[in-house]
């Protein structure tokens, strides 16, 4: 076939495989088969049959870009993925007041407005020990807004070691000096002390800054202030101290401090992400003073970040789970699952899929505990699976290492074990 041969827009949208698809889709359809058959021909090959690449371009079209996929490398909060897994009932919240008209500003008991807060923040007064809390789209967000609120147009003393970068190259300090505040950097990459803060106060003072080292740790010769020496630093000059704690835990996790802890310590505002270790949507959660809160409620930026009706269903659904049954939560459930119910999962992939049991190392993900090791188990299968995996319904990732596939379980649920079996199945044809 050469160019001249190629049928025309019009002639693609008579045959029958896209004559009853609506016009402009079948269009876009048409040009982008033809450009792709054109591409062929120069290239010395045979473009098939352009109808055919038309409706599959068609099908592609409508195929969702945002899809399920089964998260077998075993990285428990894989940002690439998504983060954190939501627990059945945080998707019933969303259901529920996502089918209809809700409640999001409206008090119900006195038929006036009200705070899309209100529905959250009960719950965790109740889990971190907070006089109040504030929810708003992530963490990142939440310390913004706390600085903004808190220090704009003054000083913020925080210490080097804590200036880190997070995801996708973005930097703290990058992000927190849109807030209008000045940082004042004391101490050194490894070591800090209260009296480096002490000695750094002075009239355009306005706020302390922790940083919990969420995704790295120094080691050796390294010493960071406690949030308790922090806080005293803090109280003698009248400031507020804010703790950034990243990714949030509720409970005590290794290494990694709670909020409750934080604010038993003295920390005036903690802040935290929503979507990692806490289990839920993504979401950035400030706790602490009540008079703080407030002022950061009533700040301009807050309506700008504000989390949506959906967002806190979904955390108000993962909350309640913490409350009563926090072992609901995926992520709270892959961290804290035995390594041997992760290998019988294995074993059962394996025996169904004819692979091989393989002993790995788990990570926590999401740049939280980057020195915790989860014992894990996957099943091993070819390494040239990968890429027809990739491009299964649902997709499926795994990691390859050592010339195979290793597909951890557990990042794997119970549930899923059929469906990975089949991809692998389908993988294999």
């Amino acid at each position: 076939m050469d160019l001249r041969e190629l049928p025309s827009v019009d002639e693609l949208l008579r045959d029958e495989r896209l004559a009853q698809e609506p016009h402009a889709v079948a269009v876009e359809a048409a040009r982008s088969a033809l450009a792709r058959a054109r591409e062929e021909i120069r290239a010395g090959a045979d473009p098939g049959d352009v109808a055919e690449l038309a409706a599959e371009r068609l099908a592609a079209l409508r195929r969702p870009r945002l899809r399920r996929a089964i998260n077998a490398t075993g990285i428990v909060v894989h940002t690439n993925l998504g983060r954190a897994p939501l627990a059945e009932a945080a998707l019933e919240r969303v259901r529920e007041v996502g089918r209809g008209y809700s409640n999001l500003e409206y008090d119900l008991s006195s038929g006036v407005r009200g705070s899309r807060q209100d529905h959250v923040s009960d719950l965790l007064r109740r889990l971190t020990g907070a006089e109040a809390a504030l929810v708003v789209n992530n963490n990142a967000a939440a310390v913004l807004l706390a600085l903004a609120a808190l220090a704009e147009g003054r000083e913020v003393i925080v210490s080097r070691g804590e200036l880190i970068e997070i995801g996708d190259g973005f930097r703290i300090p990058d992000v927190l000096a849109r807030s209008g505040a000045r940082l004042r950097e004391v101490g050194t990459t490894n070591r800090t002390r209260s009296a480096d803060y002490e000695a750094a106060v002075g009239l355009e003072t306005a706020a302390l800054l922790r940083v919990h080292q969420s995704n790295f740790r120094v080691v050796g010769f390294a010493a960071q202030p406690t949030v308790a020496e922090l806080a005293k630093v803090a109280a003698r000059h009248g400031l507020p101290l804010v703790d950034d704690l990243g990714s949030g835990v509720l409970e005590e996790l290794e290494d990694e401090p709670s909020a409750r802890q934080s604010l038993a310590d003295g920390a005036d505002l903690v802040c935290f992400s929503g979507d990692k270790l806490l289990g839920g949507p993504q979401a950035g959660i400030v706790a602490g003073r009540a008079d703080l809160v407030e002022r950061l409620r009533r700040h301009p930026l807050q309506r700008a970040l504000r989390a949506d009706k959906l967002t806190l269903a979904a955390l108000e659904g993962t909350l309640a789970l913490y409350a009563e049954a926090p072992e609901g939560i995926p992520v709270v459930r892959m961290l804290r699952e035995p390594p041997e119910a992760v290998r019988a999962r294995a074993e059962r992939l394996a025996a169904t899929v004819s692979g091989e049991v393989e002993e790995t190392v788990a990570r926590v993900g999401g740049g939280a505990l980057p020195m915790a090791e989860l014992p894990s188990f996957a099943c091993a299968v070819e390494e040239e699976l990968a890429t027809p995996l990739r491009a299964g319904e649902p997709p499926v990732i795994g990691i390859v290492r050592d010339g195979r596939l290793l597909l951890d379980c557990r990042t794997v649920a119970d549930e899923e074990l059929d469906e990975l079996a089949a991809a692998v199945a389908a993988a294999r044809e």
